[in-house]
């Protein structure tokens, strides 16, 4: 094993001891806000952008306030009452099973996130380095960046190169046809 697969080992394991502190509930009612503050900020911010048109001249910087605004005013509501929520858990005495199942929900966050650290990195030279192609972890895990990759637009995809010679240089190729026809 080298570094590479160390550190993927760490997120992975730091993610599923995150899952396991938080509980289950608290993990999917945060990601979902997130999800909701995003999308509030989005659709919102040029309605927001509006009501400040007095205050600040720069059309950009109005829209940025906006977005910001409603994406922090969305965490800070969704933070208490996730907090809520925790506390519920903990009442009911579902604790124990919220924990566990927080421990799968976060090993299976950091499985994503790594396999999205691989696959951006398929779009750079750096699977070309011999500590990607050494690491026994990233060997493992490119039959599921591989798969995730099938659903990039096609246009996305094409610039994917894994491994030495994933892509055939186009001199080639255009040599290949000429012969073909």
């Amino acid at each position: 094993m080298n570094w590479p697969d160390y550190a993927i080992l760490a997120v992975i394991l730091l993610s599923t001891l995150v899952g396991l502190l938080r509980g289950f509930i608290k993990e999917v009612f945060s990601l979902a806000v997130w999800a909701a503050a995003f999308l509030v900020a989005y659709t919102f911010a040029g309605d927001v952008a509006g009501w400040m048109e007095n205050a600040i001249d720069l059309p950009s910087a109005r829209t940025a306030m906006g977005f910001a605004g409603l994406f922090i005013t969305v965490l800070l509501v969704g933070g208490l009452i996730n907090y809520l929520l925790g506390k519920l858990v903990e009442c009911t005495g579902l604790s124990g099973t919220d924990r566990l199942l927080g421990g799968v929900f976060g090993a299976a966050r950091g499985l994503v996130l790594v396999v999205a650290v691989l696959l951006v990195a398929g779009f750079t030279p750096i699977p070309e380095d011999p500590w990607w192609q050494e690491s026994r972890t990233i060997e493992r895990l490119m039959p599921m960046v591989r798969w995730t990759a099938e659903f990039l637009p096609e246009g996305v995809a094409k610039h994917l190169e894994f491994e030495p010679g994933d892509e055939e240089p186009e001199s080639e190729a255009v040599e290949e046809d000429d012969r073909a026809g």
